[in-house]
């Protein structure tokens, strides 16, 4: 019992040190009442807001306020959020009529508001609070002084232009004052009016004579198209350069008289708006005309001087870019910056005095004969130097015609032949001459075109001969030219001309071309023969056995063919009805290359070579019985010219072809796969054996050697078969590549036994199995070895059964594990907390009627 009233004792100690602490956490909130630090200045007549505002209070969260005004010793009663008649007599009816008002901005903020404050509004204000708290602490009131000065803003303005040209300046003075008897600041605001839109400020000055613009307008102002210009005595004048139709409309101008309260901000007290007057402006296009003037009659190598005439409102304020043309086309301009372009010796352009522009042109010739026309591009800058340039307007004059006369040139052209072909491949030359021609540059044009320089443009379908020098043009004398043909083809036959062009100097610095004449044209033929080829096959050597060499010769006869190469193509077929296949070819360079026909671990032994200008030889060694068939011999006829590629003339039937039967009386061999197991559980190995049996002549065991192949036809994969292991004759082993987790691998266990094993079996590894053997033996009466034919065994199949008890015998293991180990940490569990919270303890209940009274400060 002693035991349990001290326990008692405890707990009740606990409890008061929680209400103490509670209660001190409490006390130690400090009120606070906070209004705006002054003095406040305000101009006489204008709205005043004053707020007051409680922090760290007890109580209700909604607090009332209450207003003093104290002048001199005399303290009155102003308003009060809780008690109408608050406010002292002299104040009612303002109160009344809503010009004195006390507005809840939230329940710990009220604003006192004067719609229109008096002179005698002047004073000290006070805000005080009614206290709610359980202690008195901090402070229940705040002052602030507000001052009230007379109204002597005024501001007045000089009305700018009414209308301004694109491109020139608005100046936009405003004059403010004020009678100076406080510390107060004024400002100045320009604002324009766009017609049917908001009006939106342009740029600010003051009250510290700090510039802020709108964002529109920032750029612009960076640029230097804005600036304030100050003239004293309070004028303010706002700049603005490069005006564009953007900038017309109604333009105002605001003053205002600000204070510079206690924490830094700036207030204003009073404002005034006076409307400057409404700007339009002329668009240049409008005022832009441009004329071009000209003589319109001149010979050749006379000047030719035209005139374009500009005129355009705010002339000096503008850039003009002056371009000529020519029939539409570009010859000559006048940059805005005064930089002549594409101009030279005989072309020239110059500004003799503003908006009168000359163009003059020396030594004229009769390409300058054409439409002369004066464009005209008006740049304005957008202000200040950073501003940039834009295109106001552009026009282009009526065009004017200028007519250049001149003496044509009269020359004649003859053609005459030197060389005339007989055959193909005989030269030809033709000699083209010009006469009663005097001054003007000559060119002459055969099948491709020379230019004024002299210098070669070969057409398209004679560069490659050209470039070998088959072809050659040459100049022997200044008024004759010179076609030769080394060497005539087929496709040379045909008319030929020749054309000579007289050119003249341009007004360009190049030339240009004044007259040109055709002589007549003069045909080259002669009597072409055609080319014909025959091939002849004849046996050198026979292979009458597996492994022996097989030789043939090819020989082709031409006619009516110059320096002919030839390419042979080697044919074979097993019968006669088989496609025919490519053994191997030549190509009229001797590069040899070999088809498709033989295994190419075989192309050592096959030899193609040329041994004699129009003589073959082929030799096959080590033939086997896939060799047997019929081989043959086809030539083609190829013709070159120096530096060309070669050109195919003729083709040569196929000749008569060549058998290679001999018959194979080697060894008999047979195949068949065997297994010890057809039905296996997954992760068991399989064993597969390939058994391969001889008969007959059976050779040596040194003198015998397999290819084997293993296929699987997988359950899920289809019909088709896929390679998984194979051994060449010489024992290497390859195995393709696996996507499961099984293993395979291929050895030969016996002299004529190859086992597959597959190692940790899955379920993909169902199927059907089943190898292929290639038998190779060494013929001792060729010395050789030959390969027979290809052995394909009967199929296996080979299944993986799913084992139930394998699969959830460790399943069912960890789970009975995992049940033991729950149920007895749960039996401890339970024997702990029994022995820790059941314990036999007397308890005595506190009598309902004795409480205990906690008393509060």
């Amino acid at each position: 019992m002693t035991k349990d009233r001290t326990g008692t004792r405890v707990c009740k100690m606990e409890y008061l040190s929680l209400l103490i602490m509670i209660l001190s956490i409490d006390v130690s909130k400090t009120r606070v009442v906070f209004v705006a630090p002054g003095p406040l200045i305000r101009v006489e007549g204008q709205p005043v807001s004053i707020r007051c505002d409680v922090s760290d209070y007890e109580g209700p969260r909604e607090q009332d306020f209450e207003w003093d005004m104290k002048k001199d010793v005399k303290t009155v009663k102003v308003i009060s959020t809780f008690d109408a008649y608050y406010s002292d007599p002299s104040l009612k009816d303002r109160v009344a009529n809503g010009d004195l008002a006390v507005v809840r901005l939230s329940d710990s903020s009220v604003e006192l508001k004067i719609q229109k404050v008096k002179y005698s509004d002047g004073a000290t204000y006070s805000c005080s609070t009614p206290s709610t708290d359980s202690f008195y602490s901090g402070n229940y009131v705040a002052e602030v002084t507000l001052k009230v000065i007379a109204n002597t803003l005024k501001v007045s303005m000089d009305p700018p232009e009414p209308v301004v040209p694109e491109g020139g300046g608005i100046n936009l003075f405003c004059n403010i004052s004020r009678q100076f008897t406080d510390a107060t600041y004024l400002s100045v605001t320009w604002s324009l009016q766009k017609t049917g839109l908001p009006l939106v400020d342009i740029l600010s000055f003051g009250p510290e004579g700090v510039v802020v613009t709108a964002s529109s307008y920032a750029q612009r102002y960076a640029d230097g198209g804005l600036r304030v210009a100050l003239r004293g005595d309070g004028s303010f004048g706002l700049v603005i350069s490069g005006v564009t139709q953007g900038d017309a409309g109604k333009y105002t101008c605001t003053g205002k008289e600000w204070t510079h309260e206690a924490g830094g901000k700036w207030n204003s007290i009073v404002q005034q708006t006076v409307e400057m007057g409404t700007v339009s402006i002329t668009p240049t296009a409008q005022s832009l005309s441009v004329q071009a003037k000209s003589n319109t009659t001149l010979n050749v190598d006379d000047t030719l001087t035209l005139t374009c005439l500009a005129a355009v409102a705010n002339l000096a304020s503008v850039a003009l870019e002056v371009t000529w043309l020519m029939n539409g086309r570009s010859i000559i301009s006048l940059g805005r910056d005064g930089v002549v372009v594409n101009g030279s010796s005989l072309v020239g352009l110059e500004r003799a005095r503003p908006g009168d522009f000359r163009l003059v042109v020396r030594g004229v010739l009769k390409a300058n004969e054409g439409d002369y026309s004066c464009r005209v591009r008006v740049w304005i800058s957008r202000g200040g130097p950073g501003g940039g340039w834009y295109q106001a307007a552009e026009k282009t004059s009526d065009p004017v015609h200028v007519l250049v006369t001149r003496i044509e040139p009269n020359f004649a052209v003859t053609l005459n032949p030197q060389l005339t072909p007989k055959v193909t491949g005989d030269p030809t030359e033709l000699m083209c001459h010009v006469t009663n021609i005097t001054h003007f540059p000559a060119v002459g044009h055969w099948a491709w075109i020379g230019n004024a320089q002299g210098n070669l443009q070969p057409g398209p379908l004679y560069q490659d001969r050209l470039d070998s020098g088959v072809i050659i043009l040459s100049r022997v004398e200044p008024n004759t030219f010179k076609l030769r043909f080394l060497r005539m083809q087929d496709s040379d036959k045909g008319d030929y001309g020749c054309s000579v062009t007289a050119w003249n100097p341009s007004s360009q610095g190049g030339m240009e071309k004044s007259a040109q004449k055709p002589a007549p044209v003069h045909t080259i033929q002669w009597v072409s023969k055609g080319a014909t080829l025959s091939v002849v096959a004849k046996r050198v050597r026979e292979a009458t056995v597996g492994g022996a060499t097989f030789e043939m010769s090819c020989t082709v006869l031409g006619q009516n063919l110059q320096d002919p190469g030839y390419s042979v193509q080697v044919q074979t077929q097993e019968t006669v009805t088989a496609v025919p296949k490519t053994v191997v070819s030549l190509s009229p360079d001797s590069v040899l290359l070999h088809g498709g026909a033989t295994d190419p671990n075989r192309r050592d032994n096959l030899v193609l070579t040329k041994t004699g200008p129009s003589e073959f030889h082929f030799r096959l060694a080590g033939v086997q019985l896939s060799d047997r068939g019929f081989y043959w011999c086809e030539i083609s006829a190829w013709t070159k010219q120096p530096g060309q590629a070669w050109t195919k003339a003729a083709v040569s039937p196929a000749s008569n072809k060549v058998q290679i039967n001999f018959q194979e009386t080697g060894p008999l061999f047979a195949v068949a796969v065997r297994t010890t197991s057809t039905s296996l559980y997954p992760r068991d190995t399989a064993k597969l054996e390939c058994a391969l049996s001889v008969s007959g002549a059976s050779p040596k065991s040194e003198d015998l050697a397999y290819e084997v192949r293993w296929y699987q036809r997988s359950l899920r994969g289809g019909h088709e078969a896929t390679l998984l292991a194979s051994v060449d004759r010489f024992g290497l082993v390859k195995k393709d590549v696996r996507n499961g987790s099984s293993d395979v691998s291929l050895e030969r266990i016996a002299t004529h036994t190859y086992t597959l094993n597959i190692y940790t079996t899955q379920d993909e590894d169902s199927g059907e199995y089943h190898c292929q053997a290639t038998p190779w033996y060494f013929s001792a009466s060729t010395k050789a070895w030959t390969q027979g034919a290809e052995l394909t065994s009967a199929r296996v199949f080979l299944a993986v059964r799913f084992a139930m008890w394998d699969s959830l015998k460790l399943p069912l293991l960890y789970g009975a594990v995992a049940s033991a180990s729950v149920a007895l940490f749960s039996i401890v569990l339970g024997m702990v907390c029994a022995h820790c919270c059941c314990r036999n303890t007397t308890h005595t209940p506190r009598t309902r009627n004795k409480l205990m009274e906690l008393e509060m400060d």
